[in-house]
């Protein structure tokens, strides 16, 4: 179905606001991602993925389960990596970067690209040590507090822990937990922050801090996010990338493959795949 022929079709969460978002600068590409395919113990999970992530923009991936999200977002920080069965093949550059070549660090690159998993995981430590973690790590030791506290203010949390940082990490709500492990990563000053369903183990109010946090954030930082919340998407995201799943003849074997990728309103406003329609609209999924 082209453009044209595409019926307008309506979701919550889309407003005139979400509708005026300029498109991104098409010079401010920050990942490229050409031909990608992943498997693991040689069954393919992902297939034939190929897009642009542009800087400064929220991006997000929705889907049904199953569809290859989150094996996709891992692919920006190696973390398939860490899978001994898994294989990338195809590219990912940053910068201009192949991410997967020979002499690149993962080390480096997950200090540059940061994640924030689904479910809050502080370390056993005081909310202070959480955030100075990683700066620790890496021998910042300078200005240490004022590190923190930066990282605390950047991730909206500052006003609520700053007389009790040396309280531990689980003495607070779900939500501040969150939030304390997006602090976590921003106090090592990356360039990215991948968020792999950052919001669906708490409640509409933390949700609603989380996605107002995203805002804030992206003036400074690239933000790619996995969510199942089509809403949520429609809120937050800039640029939005509909997955899907291929069923082979035999039914035995499920790949996850990328059906459409545009801008938000568009994705959710007036789709070019009739796949992607059925799915936003609730007919499929």
């Amino acid at each position: 179905m082209s453009m044209t022929e595409s019926p307008t079709v309506k979701i919550a969460g889309v407003t005139a606001e979400t509708a005026e978002r300029p498109a991104p600068a098409k010079t401010d590409v920050l990942f490229s991602v050409d031909g990608l395919r992943v498997s693991y113990a040689g069954v393919p999970a992902l297939d034939g993925v190929s897009l642009e992530i542009y800087r400064n923009q929220v991006t997000a991936f929705i889907g049904p389960s199953g569809c290859g999200k989150s094996t996709f977002i891992r692919c920006f920080n190696r973390m398939n990596d860490l899978i001994p069965s898994a294989r990338v093949e195809g590219s990912v550059l940053y910068h201009g970067l192949d991410l997967y070549a020979r002499d690149v660090d993962p080390v480096e690159v997950r200090k540059r690209i940061g994640m924030v998993f689904q479910k809050p995981n502080p370390f056993p430590k005081s909310i202070y040590d959480n955030v100075a973690f990683g700066p620790r790590i890496l021998g910042w030791k300078d200005d240490l507090d004022d590190r923190v506290r930066l990282a605390l203010e950047q991730a909206a949390l500052w006003e609520e822990v700053k007389d009790r940082l040396k309280a531990s990490a689980f003495s607070l709500s779900g939500g501040q937990q969150q939030r304390l492990c997006i602090a976590r990563c921003l106090a090592v000053e990356p360039d990215v922050l991948l968020m792999d369903e950052p919001a669906s183990a708490l409640d509409p109010i933390s949700t609603t801090a989380i996605e107002d946090l995203m805002h804030s954030l992206k003036t400074e930082y690239t933000i790619v996010i996995v969510t199942h919340n089509m809403q949520q998407a429609a809120r937050v995201a800039d640029m939005t990338a509909f997955f899907s799943v291929r069923v082979s003849e035999e039914g035995k074997q499920r790949t996850g493959i990328l059906v459409e990728y545009d801008q938000t309103p568009t994705i959710f406003t007036k789709p070019a795949d009739k796949r992607t329609e059925d799915y936003v609209t609730g007919r499929f999924g």
